[in-house]
């Protein structure tokens, strides 16, 4: 019987060397690098979002990197959809394809589907942004999570969207946000292993805390500046951006918003954390695990169909 070919996963959270990681691995099987990173896929943001630098990237092929604009709407489900097609023409030449990336709803849409919704009347939608732009979005992050808790410690609090999104479902059906996250996989052709990398919580904040300073000395605040006009696209309504504009518009002071990136990229590094630990099919191992016992695994892995 002929094997499916594998999607390898590699997963975890932000500043813990998934980048190193995915680039060797798709080097010693010859392979190439999907990138499920939300933040990574537009071409105006560079040092805020930590891609792959130009030396990275010539070490290996990589896909979905900065081909996107921030004036161009894109989510989830055109992520899917552009995935799919993709590994259907990589898989005619590769019977190993990595996806790397922090940002779990994406890698989940690709290797399981994304979840069906309820209809939602226009109506709860429109009220929902009024509070937003009334109230701010601190507002709608207590309401999720007096609603639907479980999806509250698994969102990304900064993402207005997703929240109104969560909350629209919950206040239309009167039951969580979360109830309506499926565990069915759609249907795929191929097999996936996911390879999580993990240490403990001291070493990952002083990862973040030490990135966030070389951002700062390779120029994000000069990188902010040039998109501050674009502040309200939903794009730079990010950590390591957002932070910055609060410090050109001076409510907050320059160390003061150095301090913020770090405290925020912290707090979503916990909640990628919150997000991973729910799917029992990773394979972790700590971030300086030998790469011969991930290379190893993933040879051993494959499954006749």
């Amino acid at each position: 019987m002929q094997r499916k070919p594998l999607l390898i996963c590699i997963v975890g959270p932000t500043a813990i060397g998934k980048t190193s990681l995915s680039i060797k691995v798709a080097n010693h099987f010859s392979s190439e690098i999907i990138s499920a990173d939300s933040r990574q896929f537009y071409k105006e943001m560079t040092i805020g979002t930590a891609v792959p630098t130009k030396e990275e990237l010539k070490l290996a092929k990589h896909h979905f990197i900065q081909d996107k604009s921030i004036h161009e709407p894109y989510t989830v489900g055109d992520f899917e959809t552009a995935t799919i097609k993709k590994l259907n023409e990589l898989f005619k030449k590769k019977s190993k394809v990595v996806m790397v990336g922090g940002s779990g709803l994406y890698v989940d849409a690709v290797v399981k589907g994304l979840d069906e919704f309820p209809f939602v009347q226009q109506s709860i939608r429109d009220s929902l942004n009024i509070e937003f732009q009334e109230k701010g979005i601190e507002y709608l992050q207590n309401k999720l999570k007096e609603k639907d808790p479980k999806y509250y410690d698994m969102v990304d609090l900064n993402n207005h969207h997703r929240i109104i999104r969560a909350l629209e479902v919950c206040e239309s059906q009167n039951n969580p946000y979360s109830s309506f996250l499926k565990s069915e996989c759609k249907s795929r052709e191929f097999e996936t292993i996911y390879i999580g990398l993990e240490a403990d919580r001291e070493v990952i904040y002083d990862r973040i805390n030490k990135r966030v300073d070389q951002m700062v000395s390779d120029g994000l605040f000069e990188e902010a500046k040039g998109l501050f006009v674009y502040r309200k696209l939903n794009a730079l309504k990010t950590v390591g951006y957002k932070e910055i504009f609060d410090f050109m518009e001076g409510t907050i002071t320059k160390e003061q918003a150095i301090q913020e990136i770090k405290k925020n990229t912290r707090r979503f590094a916990k909640r990628q954390g919150t997000w991973f630990r729910k799917n029992k099919n990773i394979n972790w191992f700590n971030y300086k695990a030998n790469i011969l016992e991930i290379f190893k695994l993933i040879e051993n892995s494959q499954t006749v169909s």
